[in-house]
């Protein structure tokens, strides 16, 4: 008698833990992230990661089910990369450099790959892929003679008086594709890493785009320093920058890639099972 009292005891208590665990819904998650971003375009042109630098985020996670859910993130991060770097011989006369800060903020898709339920250790982990569109700022900048200048004052491609060429703005479009993994430490927490790379829809993160356009082109207001920064290979030996020589790739936008780990709060709350 006492066996099967004992055995309806344990069967009660799996069936209330069950139900227990049917009860939780995650409705979403807020939280934080710190990383590294990496900058790709016409300085970087061959992909190298060789000068991360920092990255911070926050997000908030809106959960439908335990598949799929939609982010509001928000980030901070800075970009920058020398010719100096590279092993390109023409880019090491080219002597260009810049640095800038990023201000982002996206919307995004996430998928997860296996069921995740924070309250069941056995659906505590997944992969997932996210994709989404945001808008960033940015504002690239160099050092001459040990002072910052921003560059996109300076038009230094000509921007508003050289052959029709137009100013670029301090603001883009941005689309970020990635993956990431989440664990759940215990139904409130998760930890997480993700990887997302992000396109955009400015060739101008660099301050480097098209051709060189001759030191006469520029107005007589903006020609000191304005010229010695859109060509700086006279830095370097014999100055390159004639008129119509390539300084950029304009067919290929600016590119950077964020890598980050993040923790975050669920928000949770219950419902009774139904009776079915």
């Amino acid at each position: 008698m006492k066996k099967i009292i004992l055995f309806l005891l344990i069967i009660t208590k799996g069936l209330y833990s069950h139900a227990q665990m049917e009860e939780y819904i995650q409705e979403g998650e807020f939280g934080i992230t710190a990383g590294a971003a990496h900058y790709f375009g016409d300085i970087n042109n061959r992909a190298a990661i060789n000068r991360p630098k920092i990255a911070l985020g926050g997000f908030f996670r809106r959960q439908f089910g335990n598949y799929v859910a939609v982010r509001l993130s928000g980030h901070y991060a800075q970009l920058g990369y020398s010719d100096m770097y590279s092993k390109n011989e023409f880019q090491q006369r080219r002597n260009l450099s810049f640095n800038t800060n990023i201000f982002e903020l996206a919307l995004q898709g996430d998928f997860n790959f296996f069921k995740f339920n924070a309250a069941d250790i056995h659906h505590a982990f997944t992969p997932y892929a996210t994709i989404g569109v945001g808008i960033f700022s940015y504002d690239p900048y160099t050092y001459y003679n040990g002072e910052k200048v921003y560059l996109r004052p300076l038009n230094t491609e000509g921007e508003t008086f050289y052959e029709g060429r137009k100013a670029y703005g301090s603001m883009a479009l941005c689309f970020p594709i990635g993956f990431g993994v989440k664990y759940a430490i215990t139904n409130k927490v998760n930890i997480s890493f993700e990887v997302a790379h992000r396109f955009t829809t400015t060739d101008y993160i660099d301050d480097v785009s098209t051709t060189y356009i001759g030191a006469d082109k520029f107005p007589p207001a903006s020609k000191s320093l304005a010229v010695l920064l859109q060509d700086r290979s006279y830095e370097t030996g014999t100055p390159i920058g004639v008129e119509g020589r390539q300084r950029g790739f304009s067919k290929q936008k600016d590119q950077y890639i964020i890598a980050e780990v993040g923790l975050s709060i669920n928000l949770n709350s219950y419902r009774c099972p139904s009776a079915r």
